[in-house]
């Protein structure tokens, strides 16, 4: 138990740490190494409590996918953060109104356990039954079954969303000489080689 509580507030030190610097780091470079830092963690969290498929998915997906396209995104694109960064004060309104919505849910959510405290004890129980399954056999069991239409339809929109970022990032440069697969299927050996019989000793 030591052990377990040690490297529990490891991972939450870091991983809150982490947090801090990504909103605060001046480098958006930095901020998203620090990001990533951050779901390490939160993936070790995530294992601590039993729950390693999600462990799993937090760093396959967005440490491998998610992360990744955000450094290769402000590293290729020329973006001028100092313009940026003139018109916080415009915005800071609405930032401040969208924390406080965020701190009421938070004390909300925690408050809760207080006034009723089944609250907990409704939250932990297990979906299914124990037995044998695992964490990745139980949630298979719920999102397969229960939520199959929610899931099929979460499934649509991110294809969806992934074809319009294609489409809208995908320019026509007409300088750029591309590659026309049907021209160069239909082409003839007659239209692109001419043989030549060049005498003995006439050649260059």
């Amino acid at each position: 138990m030591i052990i377990q509580a040690l490297a529990f507030y490891l991972f939450a030190a870091v991983a809150v740490a982490s947090g801090v610097m990504v909103i605060s780091a001046r480098n958006p470079v930095h901020s998203v190494l620090f990001l990533i830092l951050a779901f390490f963690n939160s993936a070790g969290l995530f294992i601590l409590i039993g729950a390693e498929f999600l462990a799993m998915i937090l760093v396959v997906v967005y440490v491998g996918a998610v992360a990744v396209l955000f450094l290769f995104v402000v590293m290729m694109l020329d973006i001028n953060f100092a313009e940026m960064r003139e018109g916080f004060l415009q915005y800071l309104p609405i930032g401040a109104l969208i924390g406080i919505i965020l701190a009421a849910e938070l004390i909300l959510v925690f408050g809760s356990w207080v006034v009723s405290p089944e609250a907990a004890q409704v939250l932990t129980a297990p979906a299914l039954p124990a037995g044998d399954l695992t964490n990745t056999h139980a949630l298979g069991n719920i999102i397969y079954t229960e939520y199959i239409y929610l899931f099929q339809s979460a499934g649509l929109v991110l294809l969806v969303a992934m074809i319009g970022a294609i489409v809208l990032t995908l320019r026509h440069r007409p300088d750029v000489r591309r590659q026309k697969i049907s021209d160069q299927v239909e082409r003839k050996r007659e239209d692109v080689i001419e043989i030549r019989d060049i005498p003995t000793g006439s050649g260059v």
